[in-house]
């Protein structure tokens, strides 16, 4: 999606809308901390951010001149990586974050990558630099390797370096923001009516459907009614970013409506009418087009599998917004072994209900990220044995649903090769117990395991390694190329020259 609104003669200098990317715990969050001098980083559970978060902040430039900036606080998470490609394309200007500890890593190349592909400008950040592990240099080095190119060091891009827990530097990383916000001299009528971007959508047992929006252009107000493809709502509950009311709200703003009649699509853009007639119009011709018979509908499942060996294991979502919502359903498809899968069958924002309870069905599982679940569907999930986990930390749902689909999976036993003993001598055969020496010529021969009785080509029996003995000591096990004596079972005769191929029964 392209973060441009169509703009005209009556444009005037606007607000910049930045992005802060970056690996987890590179800083990101802190570095908001700091400049708006709240607290959002230990309110998250794990320290790590789990929503994009859209924040608005005012300060006085080089010149005295106050002025505004809105900041886009992304999760670093990797199964995140949906809520940071959003948080792009939302935004005019980014600012990676990486750390001068740990230098490049998988997610800031993947920020990068986002950043990229919605071709806006950059500043880059190297954080810590107060730590005693702090290596700046080494920091541009990572960069340049990866094609990131900074002023003095080859290249074009502005950087500063910072100590977000101390503040050291963030003022020279403010003032780089503003002067490329005049360079890029990115503008807005405020005449117009409002348009811009759903960010996050949220559902709240007392209020609501509400959503997060960044205005790109234009002028919201109290009473106009808004779309977001098939989604309507009045504002009559309209926010701004501290959850003040408001009564209206302008080009680069974060706001926050309450009211819709439906959870809006995460990233869709919005528009602004003046009658509820002209907005019920148009969401009736989004929800009409979505439901057309040649739109794609999204896979709930991670792929399709035809074994009769295979097990599909139902699973319920319920989170607390659309982006994580998004985020963890792409985190599960990853989920799977060779002979089971999780199966997407509900996936919504809200409460754990009754209903939850019956799509799941017995044996499914539901899991639930910052929500509630309801007594009712608690009461009917016990009745039918079902499992409700709830979390805060998406890789600890993940990594209990792991558990879940390993403890659950279909068992196979299979015959693993071990070993090869090569039959030298008979020392003596009885009617099934035989004493042959011989030379372990690949893996390894252990007590109790079984074998095949290869003759040249053909296997023509089978038995059970019953003791071994290595320069007359009896042991457990003989390694390759030792030779032993071995007391075995088989009711076939063995003679010099058979292999004896050992293998063992293990579960898979």
């Amino acid at each position: 999606m392209s973060s441009a609104i169509s703009q005209n003669q009556k444009s005037v200098l606007r607000p910049p809308v930045v992005v802060v990317l970056g690996h987890i715990d590179h800083g990101k969050s802190k570095l908001l901390d700091y400049i708006r001098k709240t607290s959002v980083v230990e309110s998250e559970a794990g320290g790590i951010t789990q929503h994009l978060s859209a924040y608005e902040v005012e300060l006085k430039d080089s010149s005295n001149r106050q002025r505004k900036i809105t900041f886009l606080d992304t999760p670093g998470h990797e199964a995140f990586q949906a809520m940071r490609q959003r948080g792009a394309d939302v935004a005019d200007l980014a600012i990676l974050v990486v750390s001068a500890e740990e230098g490049v890593k998988t997610q800031t190349l993947e920020a990068q990558h986002a950043i990229n592909e919605a071709n806006i400008p950059f500043i880059v950040a190297i954080n810590k630099i107060d730590k005693p592990e702090a290596n700046v240099e080494k920091t541009k080095i990572g960069l340049a390797e990866h094609g990131i190119y900074l002023e003095g060091f080859g290249g074009q891009i502005p950087f500063a370096e910072i100590s977000a827990k101390a503040g050291t530097g963030v003022d020279h990383l403010l003032e780089l923001v503003l002067l490329v916000a005049e360079l890029e001299n990115w503008t807005g009528d405020a005449k117009k009516s409002a348009e811009g971007f759903v960010i996050e959508a949220h559902l709240d047992p007392q209020r609501g459907i509400s959503a997060t929006l960044v205005i790109k252009n234009g002028t919201l107000k109290k009473g106009d009614y808004i779309t977001a493809g098939g989604a309507c709502a009045s504002t009559r509950i309209l926010e701004n970013f501290r959850g003040e009311i408001i009564e209206k709200a302008t080009f680069s703003s974060p706001i926050h409506i309450v009211g819709w009649n439906k959870l809006p699509q995460i990233g869709a853009t919005f528009k602004t009418w003046f009658t509820k007639r002209e907005a019920e119009a148009y969401a009736n011709k989004a929800r009409a087009d979505e439901t057309r018979p040649n739109n794609k509908k999204i896979a709930t499942t991670t792929e399709t599998a035809t074994e009769e060996n295979f097990t599909w294991i139902p699973l319920v979502i319920k989170s607390d917004t659309g982006g994580t919502s998004e985020a963890l359903a792409l985190e599960i498809k990853k989920i799977k072994t060779e002979n089971a899968a999780l199966k997407i069958v509900r996936q919504e924002v809200g409460a754990i209900s009754e209903t939850d309870v019956k799509a799941a069905g017995a044996g499914g599982l539901i899991v639930g990220f910052n929500v509630k679940t309801d007594s009712e569907a608690a009461a009917a999930a016990e009745q039918i044995g079902i499992s409700i986990k709830n979390f805060d930390i998406i890789y600890k749902l993940t990594e209990w649903l792991h558990e879940e689909l390993e403890r659950r999976r279909p068992r196979q036993t299979v015959e693993e090769m071990s070993g090869e003993f090569k039959i030298l001598k008979i020392f003596s055969q009885g009617h099934k117990r035989q004493i042959v020496g011989g030379k372990i010529i690949t893996g390894l021969a252990k007590v109790g395991e079984n074998f095949y009785v290869r003759r040249r080509t053909e296997v023509i029996g089978e038995g059970l390694i019953l003791n071994l003995e290595k320069a007359k000591n009896k042991v457990g096990e003989v390694e390759a190329g030792v030779e032993c004596g071995a007391l075995v079972e088989s009711k076939t005769e063995i003679v010099a020259g058979d292999v004896l191929e050992i293998f063992r029964m293990i579960e898979k």
